[in-house]
């Protein structure tokens, strides 16, 4: 395969892997808002959570099958991509895909039909008490997904025995350092994704029509929702910054541009960072201020990019998929913050933002896919040109698939997969506009 194929390859997996995750992300997300949205259906105000809930779940269910339906070709394109990667490691990632898939086909047996489709059957306890059931059968499999990326990014509890990857135990497997900061970056970005998604669904429909109960309570939970993810996530960015600097030296470099190892790196906020000079341009910088953020080798020496000369990662891509991912989660922040002024003497009302205002936060729904997208890119690409580890390198077990072939399939995946999203929006535009509008009034019927 050629420079050109491998590179291919890179984007056709990337693309198919970064649209599972932007729906994984509204399921994830959704799933713990719909559960929230029943357990106040307790309290006063039922008939608007209920309103709430109702409105959600049609979007959950979507959001789940595109989820569902882009997972397969991302288990597809493990074997035809990377053909050699199974061989070496199927012994460790291969438990854990079956792990998830195994989980989400319980849920989605057990759960998930009851959820949708049996409400007026059961008492208001007991279908509460499916949504949770499928709230963590969402979540396990997500987890299992992010242990396999986790434990691929930095090894543990295995052995290699003639070039094959060998349990030793499965605890030590899931203690990789990076797990618990990247289920915190998904979790917590998927919550702050939902709750701009929601926002930005609540302004769209108060341009229809008048707004009602139930659109006001979804605006204020997805306001504090947002509030509370934007602060985890910010602790989550933090970990994985010092886990990255002490497991991956190489993409903390490359996040941070530094060249050359040794000397005290200034904090570079934006440049253009030019591989061939070994240097930045057009840096905004903040003096002295990177070197907490950078590895260092056993002499305490801090480790630049010359360090990896003969592995180094794409520097331009590790460098502004991070920054786009924090501009994202920074804009984010300062629109709760202005919505919040914006609405608080009105009880956090929708309709007290103007026209454009609405506009603008209907356009800002999409910020929350932006940084997912941004984060994926950093975490992935920055790890390049390694699978697993610092051993098995992508040109090592790559697809000896023609350019040909590898770009047409990606033709193929790119129309799909932006139809699927012309539907999406489709499908999300006509509940904007009409809400619940139930086709069939059969018993059991949510």
């Amino acid at each position: 395969m050629t420079h050109s194929a491998l590179s291919l390859s890179h984007a056709q997996f990337f693309l198919s892997l970064g649209f599972m995750l932007l729906f994984l992300a509204l399921e994830l997300g959704l799933a713990w808002v719909l559960l929230y949205f029943k357990v106040r259906t307790f309290g006063s105000h039922a008939t608007a959570w209920m309103g709430a809930y109702r409105f959600w779940v049609r979007l959950f269910a979507l959001a789940f099958i595109l989820s569902f339906a882009a997972s397969m070709p991302v288990l597809i394109q493990f074997g035809s991509v990377w053909p050699g990667l199974m061989a070496q490691v199927g012994d460790v990632i291969g438990p854990m895909l079956a792990a998830s898939m195994l989980s989400l086909f319980i849920f989605k047996s057990c759960f998930l039909g009851v959820m949708l489709f049996a409400q007026r059957m059961l008492s208001n306890l007991v279908h509460t008490l499916v949504v949770l059931m499928v709230a963590l059968g969402v979540t396990v499999t997500a987890f299992w997904l992010v242990a396999m990326v986790a434990w691929m990014q930095v090894p543990t509890g295995v052995d290699v025995i003639e070039g094959h990857y060998v349990v030793l135990e499965w605890l030590d497997v899931l203690s990789t350092p990076a797990l618990p900061w990247y289920a915190g970056l998904l979790f917590a970005g998927s919550l702050l994704t939902v709750a701009f998604f929601i926002l930005g669904v609540t302004c769209a429909q108060t341009m229809q029509k008048p707004v009602t109960d139930q659109e006001r309570l979804a605006f204020r939970s997805a306001l504090f929702l947002g509030a509370a993810a934007w602060l985890a996530l910010v602790f989550a960015v933090v970990g994985n910054g010092f886990m990255t600097a002490e497991h991956q030296p190489a993409k903390a470099a490359a996040t941070a541009a530094y060249w050359e190892s040794g000397s005290q790196p200034d904090l570079i906020l934006v440049a253009a960072p030019s591989a061939m000079q070994d240097s930045v341009l057009g840096v905004l910088r903040w003096s002295h201020a990177g070197g907490r953020w950078l590895g260092r080798n056993d002499s305490g020496i801090l480790m630049g990019l010359d360090q990896f000369s003969e592995a180094m990662p794409p520097v331009t891509l590790t460098f502004w998929s991070f920054r786009v991912a924090v501009l994202a989660g920074a804009l984010m922040f300062f629109l709760l913050m202005w919505v919040w002024l914006r609405t608080r003497r009105y009880g956090l009302d929708p309709h007290s933002l103007s026209y454009r205002e609405r506009q603008g936060m209907v356009v800002a729904s999409v910020l929350g896919w932006i940084m997912l997208l941004g984060g994926a890119a950093y975490v992935l690409l920055g790890f390049l040109p390694y699978l697993v580890g610092n051993d098995i390198q992508a040109v090592q077990v790559q697809s000896t698939e023609p350019v040909f072939t590898v770009g047409l399939g990606l033709l193929f995946y790119s129309l799909v997969y932006v139809l699927c999203m012309i539907g999406f929006f489709q499908k999300l535009r006509h509940a904007v506009r009409f809400g619940v509008v139930p086709i069939a009034r059969h018993r059991g019927r949510a």
